[in-house]
This record gives C-alpha cells, structure tokens and sequence, in this order.
C-alpha cells in the first residue's frame, strides 16, 4: 500500500507549522522523517493521521482519500503507534491487544477465535506472550510500548506510521521495536529522532527543518555532515560502522 501526502499545511494558533510539505512512501517501504524538536515531524505526521486537521494538502493511501475517509474505514487500513501512551484504567496486556480488532467489529459484536488467534500471533512478534495476563499499567516504559505496538499489529493494518515512539526508550527496546515493525514488510512512514536507527532501518529519509522539507533521499545521501550541520546546528562525521556496516556518526561537541 502506497501512502502519498501532497502539499500538507498546519497551523497551530497563528504559527504555520508545516509548509506545504509533500512525503511519498512507496509499497513495502520504510521512510523516516527526522529533524530537530519543534521542526514539526510529529505534527505532520498527526495531520496525515487525523489527529490534526490540516489547513492544506491532500492525503492518499493506495485510492483512499484519508481525510474525508470515516475514522473506522482508515483504521482497517493505517495503524499508529504513538510517543506516549498513559491509561488511567488498567487493563491485562491481553485485553489491550484485543483493542486492536475494534475496526474490524460491529457495534457490540464479541470476540471470537480468529479474533484471539490474531492477538496471540501479535503478542508472539513482539515477545509478549507471556506477558498476556499481566497488568498494562505494571509494565516498565518499554513493555508498554511493545504493547501497543502488538495492538497495532493486531489491527492488521496495511500502513503504519510511528509518531517517535521510541523517543523515551533505552537501546534494546528501540532495537526491538523498530525491527519488530520492519519485519512485518508493509510501508511505514517513521518520525524518529536517533540518526543512526534512521540510518539503520529506513529505506529512504525526509530531512525537516522548520516546517519544510530541507533535504530527502537515501540516508546517505540526507545524512550528510553538512545536512546534519545545517539541521541541527551541530558539526559531525561520518563513517561506516565495520561491526554494523551501517552508517554512524561522531559528534563534534
């Protein structure tokens, strides 16, 4: 499934946030945006999904026009994982994947065994199953966010977009996540903040700065010394991890 977002503008009170930004994720692929605090990755990304309303700009995935599309359809197709994720009610992690098939019921319809089977095989990708009668509000920072990322498998969706969701976590949970998400070979689009997981996981980069696309292409050619610079105000360099054999980098403090 292609997602196309043309031209998208958001406004926060009088601030224009995003400027007529254009992103493209093709079938299968995995596409970051990255770009300092503020430069407005996140709040593109809630325009794309709906969370926001975007002043401009048009949204596609395949032939869905996602923003006049009801809420419930986009869902059967987009799935989310978000940064944060507080619940004032508990659930076990069992139930809270379950979550994950409302789009697909009706209105009061119970849960069946598909239903369940699809759950255990979310849990069983994210390394949950045994987590499954476990109180959600128990787990540490980390355990929840694989949570929600199996609800969000659950939902069987088509596309996924994550909005930093590994923002607040230490190494291995962001290892696990975001290998999670590209092993399920459909297109993501991902607003992630540490370059060398952008370098690491994406296919292809969108570069923000201040509500506009700076730069765009594979990661080597974004994540350039002097991109980086121009972005973030800050001098580096480049080099191939021989352990990895990805790019990394070596910050000029």
């Amino acid at each position: 499934m292609k997602l196309t977002a043309t031209n998208m503008e958001i406004r926060i009170g009088r601030k224009d946030i995003v400027k007529r930004v254009s992103v493209q994720v093709q079938e299968k692929q995995f596409v970051g945006l990255i770009g300092p605090n503020g430069c407005g990755k996140s709040t593109l990304l809630k325009g794309i999904y709906k969370s926001l309303t975007p002043h401009g700009g048009e949204v596609f995935l395949d032939g869905m026009n996602v923003l006049r599309t009801p809420e419930k359809k986009v869902s059967q197709k987009l799935g989310v994982v978000g940064q944060f994720n507080e619940m004032h009610f508990d659930l076990t992690v069992h139930q809270m994947v379950l979550l994950g098939r409302t789009p697909h019921k009706k209105m009061l319809e119970p849960d069946n065994g598909s239903d369940r089977e699809i759950v255990d095989e979310a849990l069983r990708r994210t390394n949950l199953l045994g987590y499954k009668d476990r109180s959600f509000l128990s787990l540490s920072g980390g355990e929840k966010q694989r949570v929600v990322l199996a609800r969000t498998i659950a939902q069987q969706p088509e596309f996924m977009i994550l909005d930093e969701p590994t923002n607040h976590l230490d190494v291995r949970y962001q290892i696990e996540i975001l290998s999670c998400v590209k092993n399920l070979g459909i297109g993501v689009l991902a607003a992630l903040h540490d370059l060398e997981m952008a370098a690491h996981y994406c296919d292809y980069l969108y570069a923000v700065k201040d509500g506009e696309v700076y730069a765009h292409g594979r990661p080597e050619d974004v994540l350039t010394p002097e991109n980086i610079e121009e972005i973030y105000e800050v001098k580096c360099q480049t080099y191939i991890n021989p352990i990895t054999n990805h790019l990394a980098f070596a910050y000029n403090l």
